[in-house]
């Protein structure tokens, strides 16, 4: 069996709100929780694990790919929501997505201020 990556645990000030963040914008599932982790599992089994830090962390960059429509859902709850977004990892280019031949790409932070991007083609 080759490698694959199978959770990563993500510091939140708020564990179950960061889990309900990711549960909504991804589409995902809840999955049990257990010890201090809030938990959303995504249809490859990965699982994502949200946890109040014991000291400070810096912020993340996690991106996710999606599918164009999932992708048009999420730019339309977004901006009926009125959440802040970019089309940039800077920052710089608010309310706007980048659109490169066949592919969008977007970014958001989530609630502990980590950049969440959400694509619709892999770079590789």
């Amino acid at each position: 069996m080759t490698a694959r990556f199978n959770h990563i645990i993500i510091p939140a000030h708020a564990a179950e709100e960061s889990a309900k963040f990711y549960r909504e914008l991804l589409e995902a599932k809840s999955a049990p929780a257990w010890g201090p982790f809030a938990h959303v599992l995504l249809d490859d089994g990965v699982l994502l694990q949200f946890v109040r830090p014991p000291t400070t962390f810096s912020e993340l960059h996690f991106a996710f790919l999606v599918d164009d429509e999932h992708f048009a859902r999420t730019l339309a709850s977004l901006i009926s929501t009125e959440t802040d977004y970019w089309a940039d990892p800077q920052r710089t280019l608010r309310a706007q997505i980048r659109s490169e031949e066949d592919a969008r790409a977007l970014y958001v932070l989530d609630p502990f201020g980590h950049l969440v991007e959400l694509l619709t083609r892999p770079y590789v």
